[in-house]
């Protein structure tokens, strides 16, 4: 039988290099976690409370800490924990987790660019020297951590709720004063001015539309008529181009009169078959 532990990690602010925090975090997390003790007697299990006997920590052999390098230019700049912005422009990004012994657990690389084997080992070299700097801070905060636990006080999450230093924008709390609420509400209540029960009539201002109150009034009139007004421009311009066409026929046939008027005209009767000539100055109103 073994335990089963459960490691969940809520972002509370994030600016870049996530991983190399989650990992620092999900560490020490486990470090400083208690569980209760246990004696086992053949088949039979005995989990004792923290009352009958102190929780044990966790059987933790090394300390994998995650650090994280963005490349800029194809691999020509490099930077070791990057930020948010940072990291919207890099190129690529190589996570290398290792302990303090120089062990390598796991190397991931994300990106468009392209590494080469002498980068990976300056990458790894430099997470050698984080790691071990990491990993003596952790173990100095766990001790004083325990140190304060076995003389009575508190430390760390702990120490930091009572002086308001997670909780940045908290307000001080303010009493309030609940005597007498009922008559004041009534005292508000009685000056108040009466509801208005008089409803504005409806304003028509197009067929199909209508207005309650004050507000903006609806243009759906406006386009009606706007549509009609251009409709009559169209009729009109219609009926110019139609009467500049009419005036340009007769202004031809004038011109063919005009051209024509000494010339004499001709007019013939099928049925008598005779013709006659006629000057222009005899002829008659109507003409075929």
């Amino acid at each position: 039988q073994v335990w089963q532990i459960r490691l969940d990690m809520h972002l509370l602010n994030h600016d870049g290099n996530i991983t190399d925090a989650a990992s620092i975090a999900g560490i020490v997390a486990l470090c400083h976690f208690r569980r209760p003790d246990v004696s086992v007697q053949g088949e039979e299990v005995t989990v004792y409370t923290p009352e009958e006997r102190d929780p044990v920590p966790l059987s933790i052999h090394h300390m994998p800490i995650c650090v994280s390098f963005a490349f800029f230019h194809q691999g020509t700049y490099l930077l070791v924990d990057p930020t948010e912005r940072e990291e919207r422009v890099m190129d690529g990004l190589l996570v290398i987790a290792m302990n303090k012994h120089h062990e390598i657990c796991t190397i991931q690389s994300s990106g468009v660019v392209m590494l080469l084997p002498d980068q990976i080992l300056r990458c790894s070299k430099i997470t050698a020297v984080k790691v071990a700097e990491i990993t003596e801070l952790i173990q100095k905060a766990l001790e004083n951590d325990q140190k304060a636990r076995k003389e009575g006080g508190k430390f760390g999450f702990a120490e930091s709720i009572p002086n308001q230093r997670i909780t940045a924008f908290k307000m001080d709390s303010a009493a309030v004063d609940t005597n007498d609420v009922e008559e004041q509400a009534g005292e508000i209540i009685a000056k108040a001015d009466p509801p208005s029960e008089v409803f504005a009539s409806p304003v028509l201002h197009t067929p199909g539309t209508a207005q309650i109150g004050e507000g903006t009034e609806s243009s759906w009139g406006d386009l009606e008529e706007s549509e009609k007004e251009e409709e009559a421009e169209e009729e009109e311009g219609e009926s110019e181009a139609a009467a500049f066409e009419c005036e340009k026929v007769e202004t031809e046939d004038t011109s063919t009169l005009r051209e024509n008027k000494n010339e004499p005209i001709v007019l013939s009767d099928s049925e008598e078959e005779e013709v006659v000539i006629l000057e222009p100055q005899e002829l008659p109103r109507k003409t075929r």
